[in-house]
């Protein structure tokens, strides 16, 4: 894909991992509309949150047709991706997909669980420019659009006027304040925030035990310039993520490591 791309004319996949009838998934059609006039979904049936990067295996897939270029899917993120770009839309490749917009933020760890981030690392293995997009919510508290809908497609725009590496995706997240209240935009590192789980024990009235998983326990202050920093003080992140997780330093200290022992004699 080369950029800055027209994106007039660009070819847009959606999907996500809240469900092809999530809320998020219509504000994130309606900023890509507000670009191009070729916009695609194709989303998971039901939610999919905490899928991870997971690829169904042992049973069949179906894709729905709702209506022109909508399909819902009975399978992962990863799934609707590898389908659609393979198979849906074989014929023309999507110049760029878009995943959200999730309920909830996908900060730090996060996005090694996320289905959401997933989506746009399947599309970016698959040679697709991807962006993630979520809202970070209050807990308790319904989930507040506008930022999003507000400064998204002026985002968009300009993350497409710029354009970013191969084999890079964008995870994008909003702050979970009203759009007025929006400080600006961070570009940011991943933040590291997890120390442990909060998680319940049950009993069910058979008397077997059963657990909840739930929130990650959250440690303030944040890493300056991380994505973690960058919600709580009320501005939108952006932060690139590589798909090469190698670690140079240690790959070249294990390579000395392991070198062959010189002959001698």
């Amino acid at each position: 894909m080369a950029w800055p791309l027209d994106h007039s004319k660009a070819r847009i996949l959606i999907s996500n991992d809240d469900g092809f009838y999530a809320p998020g998934l219509q504000v994130l059609v309606r900023i890509a509309l507000s670009i191009s006039d070729d916009v695609w979904v194709v989303a998971p049936e039901t939610e999919q949150s905490g899928a991870g990067h997971s690829l169904t295996l042992r049973r069949p897939l179906q894709a729905r047709e709702h209506q022109p270029n909508w399909y819902s899917v009975n399978g992962t993120p990863t799934d609707c991706v590898l389908l659609a770009v393979n198979l849906l839309m074989k014929e023309k490749r999507p110049d760029i997909v878009l995943s959200g917009v999730n309920r909830a933020g996908n900060l730090a760890e996060d996005m090694t669980y996320s289905g959401t981030v997933s989506a746009a690392m399947e599309a970016t293995i698959l040679g697709v420019p991807a962006i993630a997009f979520s809202q970070e919510v209050i807990d308790g508290e319904a989930a507040d659009w506008t930022p999003a809908e507000t400064y998204g497609p002026d985002l968009l725009r300009r993350i497409l006027k710029q354009g970013f590496p191969a084999n890079t995706l964008l995870n994008v997240n909003f702050p979970p304040v009203p759009a007025e209240q929006v400080k600006g935009i961070r570009v940011t590192a991943q933040g590291r925030r997890k120390n442990g789980d909060d998680i319940m024990e049950v009993i069910d009235p058979r008397g077997a035990t059963h657990y909840w998983i739930g929130h990650m326990q959250s440690m303030r202050p944040y890493a300056p310039g991380s994505d973690l920093e960058a919600i709580d003080h009320g501005y939108i992140s952006v932060t690139p993520i590589k798909m090469d997780m190698t670690d140079n330093e240690t790959l070249s200290d294990l390579q000395q490591a392991f070198a062959p022992e010189r002959a001698t004699g």
